[in-house]
């Protein structure tokens, strides 16, 4: 669907859905928060309510009253009919609550934590060969890498010669998350193909860990079992599909958007630079600043109100993530990077980067020590980080997912 056929029910609300909002989406945010809170939009042939304030978009994401939709098939943002796997992500209790449950047994703290020093190593290797170079693409010559390699190989299994093919199914599925109407014939068939082949893919590579069990999370899902419960094949390939679009989606675009968010304030990452250990302080503001999901969709599972607009069954909101976080009522100075803003003993509010609620991500951990990683050791490795171009930058034509499609960057080593 073309931005033409999008109409904005309230005068002179930004249109979401344009490649000159998706280049930079917050001055359009800022003026959907001044408006008179909920706005309207026409989605397709729906009407749909945006919200774009914190606390709105903290009550829909923590309410039982706001799910997906899935069981009565309410929602207006999908084809209900279409078979998208990964459906884990759409679900609603009881079922979300269960597998989630499963899941979280299979996909420890513990093995998050294990995975550590190979994600060290993995960013050794990978800056080492871009300082000997000079430069490197972030994108591609860093967070790609490591998201290919922790979700890819370590959790999933996939074996390193098929990573282009895996990165190749992932951007397509990725795209197809977006809100249906949004989405161009050509989109939804790259994106029904790319499912077929990812549930082709895994069923012969769960058929693999079923006669043969390794230490990946694959065969820990295979296997997991409680009370008696145990996760089918379909439930596992979900599974599988949401690791794979929701985690290396967010892997990959926290740390091109945080390494380009620090190149623009030049005096945090200096103090980063001389403060290493804000890193992970520093992963927190920009998951707040420029988060990889700008936005997430639900559906009312019963009548019910946000503030004092009253929402019937079946109607539908988009949460607006990447404003809620950029609130004034709620941060001092939103549209600054401050990476102290969430260091001890700071107080600040938490942010909705990783969503809230039942929904709240279950790959946070593994993408918040993905990208502290990353970004600490490109910064104490390389003081003379500058952007390598002068031509505008690409985002990807997702409008749930902001990532940039290459983010050339030229290096100077640290003095010896």
């Amino acid at each position: 669907m073309t931005s033409a056929q999008i109409e904005n029910v309230v005068p002179d609300a930004v249109d979401l859905f344009t490649a000159a909002h998706r280049l930079d989406p917050y001055p359009g945010y800022r003026r959907l928060r001044e408006a008179s809170g909920p706005t309207a939009i026409r989605l397709g042939d729906t009407e749909v309510t945006v919200l774009s304030r914190f606390a709105d978009c903290a009550a829909a994401l923590q309410s039982g009253t706001w799910g997906h939709g899935n069981v009565d098939k309410l929602s207006p943002f999908w084809d209900q009919e279409a078979s998208l796997p990964g459906s884990f992500i759409r679900m609603d209790p009881p079922d979300h609550r269960r597998l989630r449950g499963l899941v979280n047994k299979a996909f420890s703290a513990r093995m998050v934590a294990d995975l550590a020093p190979m994600i060290t190593q993995l960013v050794d290797r990978l800056v080492d060969r871009a300082v000997k170079d000079g430069g490197l693409d972030i994108v591609q010559g860093l967070s790609a890498p490591i998201a290919l390699a922790m979700v890819g190989r370590r959790l999933l299994g996939v074996p390193e010669q098929d990573a282009d093919l895996l990165r190749s199914w992932e951007l397509a599925i990725a795209r197809g998350t977006d809100p249906e109407p949004l989405l161009s014939a050509e989109e939804i068939k790259r994106r029904d193909e790319a499912g077929a082949a990812v549930v082709a893919y895994m069923m012969e590579l769960i058929g693999r860990r079923k006669a043969h069990p390794e230490d990946d999370l694959l065969s820990r899902l295979v296997a997991v079992e409680e009370a008696g419960d145990a996760l089918s094949v379909p439930e596992v390939i979900g599974i599988c599909v949401l690791l794979l679009v929701a985690g290396m989606e967010t892997s990959i675009n926290l740390v091109g958007n945080g390494i380009l968010a620090l190149l623009a304030h030049p005096d945090q990452l200096e103090l980063l630079r001389q403060r290493p250990e804000l890193a992970g302080p520093a992963v927190e503001e920009i998951l707040r600043y420029d988060t990889p999901t700008q936005f997430t969709m639900r559906v009312a599972l019963t009548d019910t109100t946000i503030g004092d607009r009253q929402f019937h069954r079946g109607d539908g909101v988009i949460v607006l993530m990447g404003s809620a976080d950029r609130d004034t009522e709620v941060f001092t100075e939103p549209d600054r990077i401050d990476v102290t803003r969430y260091a001890p003993p700071s107080r600040a509010s938490r942010h909705l980067g990783f969503s809230l609620g039942l929904h709240y991500c279950m790959g946070a951990p593994l993408a918040r020590l993905e990208a502290s990683t990353a970004i600490r050791t490109l910064i104490e490795r390389a003081p003379g980080l500058r952007l390598a171009t002068d031509e505008p930058l690409s985002y990807q034509p997702s409008v749930i997912h902001r990532g940039l499609v290459s983010l050339p960057v030229e290096l100077a080593p640290t003095a010896a």
